[in-house]
């Protein structure tokens, strides 16, 4: 294998993050079949794009509220343990969601409850799966280059199980999307049970829970490049991440088609962001990767703004790439100088307010986005958002040079930067 190549799979070398990435591979397919067939579903009961944005506030409130206290709870937990029981939790939902539309029976409620419990799951499962990179990877050099692989096997996902559910609804409807990711996640569990990991002490009294969660807060309050990091990626997610719940309405009502329509909108977004997690896993360092949010929430904020403008399905099809390349980068780009900067005892805590930002904001953005769309339509919606994306894109410029100044002498002492 040539040395560029090399470089870009140096993680795969760890026998624990291979097993995590083929299992994770197959599970993740499973996933975006049901994100897509979610959306259609919801839109193919009920037409309405309000009730789109309240299926995804519902799938991302309840780890809004839950993410501080359960990033705390997983410091004191088995990451792998932990994983497997988040991993049979999901499954479970899946397989109660097909049987309930494979029986003609589902309704908007159940799906809005089902949602909310897959919510739950990920408020767990999100600070244990992240933060148990460290422990899959023997040499932490190879980190930056494990969370780019992990999202180039996501976005990878992203084309091929939005393909897949297209066809799928097309032959059995929604619920065989549901079934197929039930099962898929046998291979993400088989993946865990076979990985030998090291022990990791889990410290920790009870009574210390609610210190921790106030340690977690003020570390990232108090630490500039780690605040302003996620004040950005809370504006990305709120108001650029919303254009995914939008799609079932620009597939059906803008270009006139259905859930193939849909299909290939989404794996345009997800193309886009597979290029962007190819070109992170081709970075030696994570030096630059300041400017690389800089510029992919500009370039999603722009994205948007066009594809609201657009009625061309070929050009929407481009305009999506690059709102999935913006994406994926600010939030992969953001992903790895918080893993890199943040210590060992704060990792799992911190990373849950990472997922805060999104969850928090998503939600939020999701009804802001379905009830505008409802009242002036998602093509403007989608202008306005991809507006505030550009805005926040401008004030992260304005922040750049006094967080560089922090970040420089940590940079160096770790042998990122020389003298």
């Amino acid at each position: 294998m040539n040395a560029p190549f090399s470089q870009a799979l140096r993680a795969l070398k760890n026998r624990n993050f291979r097993l995590f990435f083929v299992g994770q591979g197959v599970s993740v397919i499973g996933t975006w079949m049901t994100r897509m067939a979610t959306g259609w579903l919801v839109y193919r009961l009920t037409g309405s794009a309000l009730l789109l944005g309240v299926v995804g506030f519902a799938s991302q409130i309840v780890p809004f509220f839950l993410q501080p206290l359960a990033g705390a709870w997983v410091e004191r937990m088995e990451r792998q343990k932990l994983l497997i029981w988040t991993q049979v939790a999901a499954s479970i939902q899946s397989f109660i969601l097909a049987a309930l539309t494979l029986g003609h029976i589902i309704t908007i409620w159940e799906i809005i409850a089902l949602s909310a419990l897959q919510g739950l799951i990920n408020a767990f499962d999100t600070p244990g799966r992240h933060s148990f990179f460290v422990q899959m990877i023997e040499d932490r050099n190879d980190l930056g280059n494990a969370i780019a692989l992990n999202s180039t096997m996501v976005n990878g996902a992203r084309l091929v199980g939005p393909a897949l559910a297209g066809v799928t609804i097309g032959l059995v409807g929604e619920g065989g999307c549901f079934l197929i990711d039930g099962i898929s996640y046998s291979a993400v569990i088989a993946s865990l049970l076979m990985m030998k990991i090291k022990p990791v002490e889990v410290a920790h009294t009870a009574g210390n829970l609610f210190r921790q969660m106030r340690e977690g807060w003020d570390y990232v309050r108090n630490f500039s490049p780690m605040r302003t990091i996620l004040v950005l990626f809370a504006i990305v997610s709120l108001m650029g991440y919303p254009y995914m719940v939008l799609l079932p309405i620009f597939a059906g009502q803008v270009f006139h088609g259905g859930p193939y329509a849909l299909g290939w909108l989404t794996a345009a977004s997800g193309l886009g962001a597979l290029v962007s997690a190819l070109s992170l896993a081709f970075r030696k360092s994570v030096v630059g990767l300041m400017r690389m949010i800089q510029v992919s929430s500009a370039t999603l904020g722009l994205a948007l703004i066009l594809f609201g403008f657009s009625h061309q399905f070929a050009l929407s099809l481009l305009l999506m790439g690059f709102a999935g390349f913006g994406m994926m980068q600010s939030a992969s780009a953001s992903n790895t100088i918080i893993q890199t900067l943040v210590p060992e005892d704060k990792r799992a805590r911190v990373i849950s307010y990472y997922a805060m930002a999104y969850f928090g904001s998503a939600p939020l953005g999701s009804l802001l986005a379905g009830t505008l769309a409802g009242k002036i339509g998602a093509p403007n919606t989608i202008i306005i958002t991809g507006t505030f994306c550009l805005l926040g894109s401008l004030w992260f410029s304005m922040q750049m040079p006094k967080v560089k100044t922090v970040m420089r002498p940590i940079y160096q002492e770790m042998g990122l930067l020389s003298e």
